[in-house]
């Protein structure tokens, strides 16, 4: 199976694409917003804002979820104030799927070199800047490559079997997102193939929100990982996300088609709907849960309890 293999290659060169991304950004900015999330979050609403832009700009809610969980394991943060973070973090992180609706394929090829070129340069800004743009090249690469792929891949029995039955069982479609996230460790490439999907017509908008909400349950793993051996706080802290994304899912899930409708009135390209779904729920589940931040921190230590 060539298009298999291939699907395979493009999966590994987008998350490769979004490691070169985030280490050249964390590179660039990384201590000073770690130094600002120790700063301001003295109050909810402080962390949630901060959480939302360090977010954005290291394009990774898992990689702010396991920084948040390392200051609470080293005593920098309680965990009453990484939930501000955690659901700040959440909104950042719509900003990748907006981010991969741009076309940029005719700057893959001159990125990739250009990116190449500055990592070999011996200055920090330079190499940083290199993987930056090394990655973004990646990724749209990738992004590619998937679009190519998804008509082909369409035609398997296999796949084909796969896409009709997410699309007359939703609940299916949300535990593959789960599932499939939880393995690769990226709701963005999740994201991304769905869009990839979309774009030929081979999955409808309904599906891709379900899978959607899957994948912001799957991506706690990396943060419940990052938690095992590092003291309750920063196990609670992993707990936290866990029920957020969770609970998020499970109150929107219901209402897929009305959240479709919704992203539908800003744009008619599906795979922009998607972005903009995703926009809408982790923005109104945030909003939410935000004034009754402390009052979940309670619950989360009464539910898996606090060591005496």
């Amino acid at each position: 199976m060539r298009e298999l293999f291939l699907f395979i290659v493009f999966l590994l060169v987008f998350l490769l694409g979004m490691n070169f991304l985030r280490a050249g950004l964390f590179n660039l900015s990384g201590e000073r917003l770690k130094n600002t999330l120790q700063r301001v979050t003295d109050k909810p609403w402080k962390g949630f804002i901060a959480g939302t832009i360090v977010t954005a700009v290291l394009q990774s809610s898992s990689a702010v979820t396991v920084m948040t969980v390392g200051l609470v394991s080293a005593g920098s943060l309680s965990f009453s104030q990484t939930i501000g973070i955690i659901l700040g973090s959440n909104i950042g992180t719509t900003v990748t799927a907006e981010f991969m609706t741009f076309s940029l394929s005719k700057w893959i090829v001159p990125g990739a070199v250009i990116g190449a070129l500055f990592i070999l340069f011996s200055s920090f800004f330079l190499r940083s800047l290199g993987f930056v743009i090394f990655g973004m090249s990646s990724i749209f690469a990738a992004m590619e490559g998937f679009k190519s792929l998804a008509i082909p891949l369409s035609r398997y029995d296999f796949f084909s079997n796969v896409l009709l039955m997410i699309e007359n069982h939703l609940l299916m479609a949300l535990l593959i997102g789960m599932i499939m996230t939880a393995m690769i460790h990226s709701s963005s490439a999740m994201i991304g193939i769905c869009m990839s999907f979309l774009s030929t017509g081979d999955l409808t908008v309904s599906a891709a929100i379900a899978i959607m909400l899957g994948s912001n349950i799957g991506t706690c793993i990396t943060a419940y990982m990052a938690s095992i051996g590092a003291g309750k706080e920063a196990a609670f802290t992993a707990y936290a996300h866990i029920w957020l994304n969770l609970l998020g899912s499970i109150l929107f899930f219901p209402f897929i088609d009305e959240l479709g409708t919704a992203a539908a009135f800003f744009t008619s390209e599906k795979n922009v709907q998607l972005a903009h779904a995703s926009v809408i729920f982790n923005v109104i589940c945030s909003i939410i849960v935000l004034p009754f931040s402390t009052l979940f921190a309670t619950l989360i230590i009464k539910v898996h309890g606090r060591k005496k």
